[in-house]
């Protein structure tokens, strides 16, 4: 049968029948690939632009996801899998590719990595409902931030004014 967007052999009846689809139309399943990025948290910045968090400026790994959105991990911190809540592990396949395993059960001793978004310090902790152990990586990150502003010389407070 093939793709959708392929040519038919025999055309269409009608007036239009000779009329294709341009190559930049949406493809139906767009919309659900975006609400799946949306839910699945792969809203991470996409290339060119640096991985860097809009949220609070730190550099995350971001990799591509089987539905062509990005996702911005925290970095060089594989956790065992059965400590992160279901929907956010994510996990990294040979060629780099991410996949969120949802709410599946881990296996036993399985790995996995976590979002920057838990560990945002940018971020509201009530807005993402966190675990315990991810709290202390939100406060090193947000130690990590509030260094990396004071080396890139942002002002410490506003002077006296009044």
């Amino acid at each position: 049968m093939g793709d959708t967007r392929d040519a038919s052999l025999i055309p269409l009846p009608g007036p239009d029948g000779h009329r294709q689809p341009s190559p930049d139309a949406p493809q139906p399943w767009e919309n659900t690939d975006r609400a799946q990025a949306a839910v699945e948290g792969a809203t991470g910045p996409e290339p060119p632009a640096p991985p860097d968090c809009p949220h609070c400026g730190l550099t995350g790994d971001r990799h591509a996801t089987y539905y062509g959105s990005h996702v911005l991990l925290e970095p060089g911190m594989p956790v065992p899998a059965h400590m992160v809540p279901p929907w956010h592990r994510w996990h990294i396949d040979s060629d780099g590719t991410a996949w969120n395993s949802r709410a599946d059960e881990p296996e036993p001793g399985a790995v996995c990595r976590i979002p920057h978004q838990l560990a945002c310090p940018g971020l509201a902790v009530d807005d993402i409902g966190l675990w315990r152990w991810l709290e202390a990586v939100r406060e090193a990150n947000a130690r990590r931030a509030r260094r990396r502003a004071d080396e890139a010389g942002a002002p410490g407070r506003l002077p006296d004014v009044g």
